[in-house]
């Protein structure tokens, strides 16, 4: 069993003084994220009956939600579709068949320490194991991120490898979540990645200005912008409450610097699997400048099945969306198959 527990909270308690006030801001929340499911029930006005189950699965796989992303549930909701995505529940605890640890593929795609390689031209850096938030259908939860290079020396087999493949024009930093690196580790990275000249364009995979829309600095943002290669933010939103207050200002101020913003949501049962919800997501980054990239088929990793929307139900959603929508507010339904060459297009 692997987790990540963010490594990210000593600096934001002992060190914060020693980063820009901006920086120090974002650190400052983080260290004030709920750890603990008997605070979330309680600051939420949750029914008892839900406190020792929860205990339970935070022992699989810890809770972790930030207090911008608290504040968007409703009290004393038990359906809220946001509290479903970071409240343990003991259903977790369920085996369920063909779901698995690794439903991706990642450890056969590693080709260095820190760097995976699945698609042709682009590949993808496990950055850091931390996140702001611990979402319960993570298909990285149990992910060896203690295995991954920390100092930046340690990166040099991954950078060689890219440096060697003229073919790989794309690099794509993930984790965990690379905007939980210091700005100035992400610049190092940024930097490094900058010196390979056959790579055009850097992505970042991050939830973080969503759930955490105060790291979204102007220094992170010249950052993005002085990388070198062409920028591309792919953030995470499932449902259109998470689009709220200081969100949509952190995603706008993202497409305001130039930067090209994209949404990959996944199809979550009890979350996002209507058409009101989807619908109402779509046109709420579309209002923002962000396009809807992908809906995502879920990844069947252990302890999400209850999560799971099958098939059947998903291509109607995407159907109807198509009759209410523009086409570029309409996100392709996919899926990620471990061993594929590319996203296999459901609808």
């Amino acid at each position: 069993m692997h987790f990540s527990i963010t490594s990210s909270i000593s600096v934001s308690q002992h060190a914060a003084t020693r980063l820009s006030s901006d920086e120090a801001d974002w650190h400052r929340s983080l260290a004030d994220a709920i750890r603990d499911s008997d605070e979330l029930i309680d600051v939420l006005g949750l029914a008892d009956v839900l406190r020792e189950p929860a205990r339970r699965a935070a022992k699989l796989f810890p809770l972790l939600v930030t207090r911008s992303y608290l504040a968007r549930i409703r009290p004393a909701d038990p359906h809220d579709p946001l509290l479903a995505q970071v409240l343990p529940l003991g259903i977790e605890e369920t085996v369920v068949a063909g779901f698995g640890a690794d439903p991706v593929g990642d450890s056969c795609a590693r080709r260095a320490p820190g760097l995976l390689h699945k698609y042709q031209g682009r590949a993808l850096l496990v950055t850091t194991g931390a996140c702001a938030i611990h979402c319960r259908y993570c298909f990285r939860r149990h992910y060896p991120y203690g295995d991954e290079p920390r100092r930046l020396d340690e990166w040099n087999d991954a950078f060689a490898t890219i440096a060697s493949d003229p073919t790989l024009h794309e690099v794509i930093l993930s984790g965990g979540d690379p905007l939980m690196l210091t700005d100035a580790r992400l610049e190092s990275l940024c930097t490094r990645i900058a010196e390979i000249r056959h790579v055009k364009r850097l992505r970042v995979h991050t939830r973080l200005p969503i759930v955490l829309p105060e790291r979204v600095t102007d220094r992170l943002i010249g950052v993005l912008l002085d990388a070198g290669p062409t920028p591309v933010v792919v953030v995470h939103a499932n449902h259109p409450h998470e689009l709220a207050g200081d969100c949509g200002e952190a995603l706008s101020r993202l497409v305001r610097a130039g930067i090209t913003v994209l949404n990959q949501a996944v199809l979550l049962k009890g979350v996002n699997d209507s058409v009101q919800a989807l619908t109402g997501l779509c046109e709420g980054l579309v209002d923002l400048g962000v396009l809807p990239y992908y809906l995502h088929q879920l990844d069947r990793v252990t302890g999400a099945a209850h999560f799971e929307v099958e098939e059947s139900a998903g291509r109607p959603l995407i159907e109807e969306l198509r009759r209410r929508l523009p086409g570029y507010a309409v996100p392709r339904y996919v899926r990620e198959t471990a061993g594929g060459e590319y996203k296999e297009i459901i609808a």
